[in-house]
């Protein structure tokens, strides 16, 4: 295994450094969810108030193929990070490609050759930062060290505060002075990401993510031949990986509804006023975010905690849990469903009620994924395998996207009890198989009893 050069921490703290990584991390998720946010209601806008006009379906469709692939280039990303690059100057590197990518969508003059360039830009810059800046979350943390899932949801609560961020100023921009001010202004915070990372990664982060780790790894006496062939407890760990990224599958794909056809469905068959005031539909984007920052620190604590007395569920069961609470949400969206039916409008309380569940679902599984591949995966692959953990969100959001078209033809409550029906079925099965998938972790699960003293960084491994 290769050493992380981690700054010093107390144990019973976070690094420094983790709260660079939210900070920096914030800024891009607030750039690509405040483009996401626009992004249906741009291309399905009137052509006379610059959009483009096209279909439901159509828009659909676009959507799903493009956070489909911004979720497949993290593979390539990693693989670079690990073999060539490092993952600090990887995540540089794609910050400031997402960045023009927002402003070439900013342009104006409504021309799809600078729609297309743009995503363009937006893909291959993610493929570049979405791996790597998880992955040196994982380096800032020996292996057994019990906080380690909590630091993922301290970090995916900095993922949602970015979010909250997008709906109130991208979308808020976008919706009511022009497409251009709300893409420009994502690019705006992607900058400011890259900034604040430039800025502070020596300082907080020491030599994590500097060196690429098939290079890094050959210093030091724990150190084997660069082409050692993986040992059975390595095999079985990727396929633990392998496995679950099987079902989160079914989560992302149900959870991207969101952006897709609930973004779409709010617009147009929800009762969006308060007091008289109509709510601007990107604002509905927010609640995620909202409730992840307030459940985030209970959630963070709760894992600690329960590490710490040797209590932690398993993380094959985490997620079966984050299956079955998305499952309950889309129950809310079969009440919304009916009462739209009956009445022309759903009550706006049914799509908060729904997004509460999938926030509880979202952090039982993914802080906890990203957690869990940073375990498992064997150190020379860490990013490489980070990216592959990201397939799973690229297959999903291209399926998400496939499915949400599907309402035009078979009605939304039909579809959202499929969804419902479907994600509480891959839950359950997860469940019964959580047993064998934590013996084959052989242990890179297990906490180990914390102490007050500091832990240096030079004696943390990456696990």
């Amino acid at each position: 295994m290769a050493q992380s050069t981690a700054v010093p921490t107390p144990t019973r703290g976070h690094p420094k450094g983790l709260y660079l990584l939210f900070t920096t991390e914030m800024w891009e998720r607030m750039s690509y969810y405040g483009m996401r946010a626009l992004l249906v209601l741009y291309m399905v806008g009137a052509t006379n108030n610059g959009g483009f006009g096209w279909s439901q379906a159509k828009a659909l469709q676009i959507y799903g193929i493009y956070t489909g692939l911004v979720y497949a280039t993290p593979v390539i990303g990693g693989f670079l990070a690990d073999r060539y690059l490092g993952q600090r100057l990887s995540v540089t590197l794609g910050g400031i490609l997402m960045m023009f990518g927002q402003f070439v969508l900013a342009m104006p003059g409504n021309s799809e050759a600078l729609f297309y360039g743009g995503l363009g830009l937006l893909v291959v810059g993610n493929g570049f930062f979405k791996p790597n800046i998880s992955t040196m979350v994982g380096g800032l943390y020996a292996p057994g060290d019990a906080r380690r899932d909590g630091a993922f949801t301290i970090f995916y609560i900095g993922i949602n505060l970015g979010a909250f961020l997008a709906s109130a100023v991208c979308g808020t921009l976008g919706e009511k002075f022009g497409w251009g001010w709300g893409f420009g202004s994502a690019g705006v915070g992607m900058g400011l990401g890259v900034l604040v990372f430039l800025a502070f990664g020596n300082k907080l982060l020491g030599n994590v993510g500097k060196s690429p780790t098939q290079v890094a790894r050959t210093k030091g006496p724990e150190q084997a031949a660069p082409a050692a062939a993986l040992t059975r407890a390595e095999v079985d760990r990727i396929i633990v990986i392998l496995v679950l990224a099987l079902f989160v599958v079914f989560f992302w794909a149900a959870f991207e509804q969101a952006g897709g056809l609930m973004n779409l469905y709010t617009d147009t068959k929800v009762d969006r006023s308060v007091f008289g005031w109509e709510v601007p539909t990107t604002w509905f984007q927010a609640v995620n975010p909202i409730f992840i920052m307030l459940l985030g620190p209970i959630f963070a604590e709760l894992w600690t905690g329960l590490g710490r007395r040797s209590k932690d569920p398993s993380i094959p069961a985490k997620m079966a849990m984050g299956l079955l609470l998305v499952s309950l949400g889309f129950v809310f969206m079969l009440g919304a469903s009916k009462q739209s039916e009956a009445a022309g409008k759903a009550a706006l309380m049914w799509v908060v009620a729904a997004y509460f569940f999938h926030t509880a679902g979202e952090l039982c599984l993914s802080p906890v994924g990203l957690s869990m591949v940073t375990k498992l995966a064997p150190t020379r692959f860490a990013s490489a395998l980070m990216g592959v953990w990201f397939i799973a969100n690229a297959v999903a959001n291209y399926l998400a996207g496939l499915i949400g078209g599907y309402a035009e033809k078979m009605g939304e409550f039909d579809l959202f009890l499929a969804i419902a029906v479907a994600t509480a079925a891959a839950g359950a099965v997860l469940l019964a198989l959580a047993p064998m998938l934590k013996r084959m972790m052989h242990g890179a699960d297990e906490t180990k009893p914390v102490a007050d003293e500091p832990t240096t960084g030079s004696q943390a491994q990456v696990a």
